[in-house]
């Protein structure tokens, strides 16, 4: 793999730069940390209007032709400025999905009414009582005629509230194995027997806990096979797991760098000045490079062809437990006064490590739990057999 980056990619990353200036605004900026609501409609559209909702899809699909690589260095650019992304996000990892395995008719749905920013598909995968084992699933689809209804819950439907479909895992088989019996919906939010309900996380970002009553469901609305769910969610956790990585490390470590070289008021010398502070800093900024070179190395196996399933895994796990390390480092490092939050003026380093030690705990979890991902990196990378 060739790690240097090109003049194409560094003229994306000049570009995005661009846009978040324009965009990103301090008022966005200020609704997103007093809503928990990392979504804004108008820096939604925008992207869209720039042809930056799918940059990596080609050009005759409504993309811009990128390489997945490039594509890459905007969204770090995206990540490391804090933009609201997530919910063209998890759109744009359905729409991947259906141009992959749907039929021509959801295609025609979905993909251009997301490419034009109307609309935001959410995740549905895990359950109240199943934790990051998303594959026990209960859920339950049932047929009725050319319909299915469902019936059961699920948490963590991240902008359930803005949302217009919810990429479903539901069980239409509770006799099959966990793996079999699985069947994946693109399930309307806006019906009656939907009811969303807010939970804030222990970073203050809005999550949903979702419940649907007798919901009914077109199966034109099915994707992929009955029962062939599990394929289905292969895919689409692949593509999930294979994004940017590290940004909130990337944020956290540029306001320490910041206060470690100012001098504090009535100091004679910057925190910088002390050898451990900045081996503590060193420490967090290697593993950020380490961070942002695997998520580099699952698009380039994107671009060869291939799904990024093991590498996506590593790329995640690194970044997830990268950050929970840091936070806890940093923290300590600055001491109780760390501990103040955003929006105290007395906050060092604007309350960074204190919020991203917050923040931490949710990313070990977000796409499956780092266990998960061991057990991936184990089977499938090593060839080691399933623990017992």
């Amino acid at each position: 793999m060739d790690f240097r980056l090109g003049e194409a990619a560094e003229d994306v990353r000049r570009q995005a730069r661009q846009f978040l200036e324009q965009h990103l605004t301090d008022e966005v900026k200020e609704k997103m940390h007093t809503t928990g609501v990392h979504h804004d409609w108008d820096f939604h559209r925008a992207l869209s209007e720039r042809g930056w909702v799918a940059p990596g899809w080609p050009v005759e699909l409504g993309g811009q032709g990128y390489s997945v690589v490039e594509g890459l260095v905007m969204q770090e650019e995206f990540h490391q400025a804090g933009a609201p992304t997530y919910g063209v996000g998890t759109t744009m990892i359905v729409a991947g999905i259906i141009r992959r395995l749907g039929t021509p008719a959801q295609k025609e749905l979905v993909i251009p009414r997301a490419l034009r920013g109307e609309i935001i598909i959410v995740l549905g995968f895990t359950e109240p009582e199943c934790g990051s084992v998303v594959v026990a699933a209960q859920t339950r689809a049932v047929r009725d005629g050319d319909e299915w209804v469902i019936n059961g819950s699920k948490m963590f439907t991240t902008n359930a509230q803005e949302g217009d479909y919810a990429f479903m895992l539901t069980r239409t088989d509770p006799d099959a194995p966990k793996h079999k019996g699985l069947t994946t919906f693109l399930v309307p939010l806006r019906q009656p027997g939907v009811e969303i309900r807010p939970i804030r996380t222990l970073s203050g970002e809005r999550t949903n806990l979702t419940f649907y009553t007798d919901v009914r469901v077109e199966d034109g609305l099915r994707i992929g096979e009955v029962d062939g769910g599990w394929d289905v969610m292969a895919v689409g956790l692949s593509l999930e797991r294979a994004g940017a990585q590290g940004g909130e490390s990337s944020r956290m470590l540029a306001a320490l760098e910041r206060w470690a070289c100012t001098t504090p008021e009535g100091g004679s010398a910057p925190p910088a000045s002390d050898p451990r502070v900045r081996a503590r800093l060193g420490r967090a900024a290697a593993e950020n490079e380490v961070s942002t070179l695997l998520a580099r190395r699952s698009g380039w196996v994107q671009d060869s062809g291939a799904l990024p399933g093991v590498e996506g895994s590593m790329a995640k796990l690194f970044a997830s437990e990268a950050i929970t390390r840091q936070s806890a480092d940093l923290l300590d490092m600055l001491g109780p006064d760390g501990m103040r939050s955003e929006g105290d003026p007395t906050a060092l380093a604007g309350g960074a490590a204190e919020y991203a030690y917050r923040f931490a705990l949710g990313t070990t979890t977000y796409g499956g739990t780092s266990e998960v991902q061991r057990n991936i990196i184990a089977q499938r990378g090593l060839g080691l057999p399933r623990p017992r």
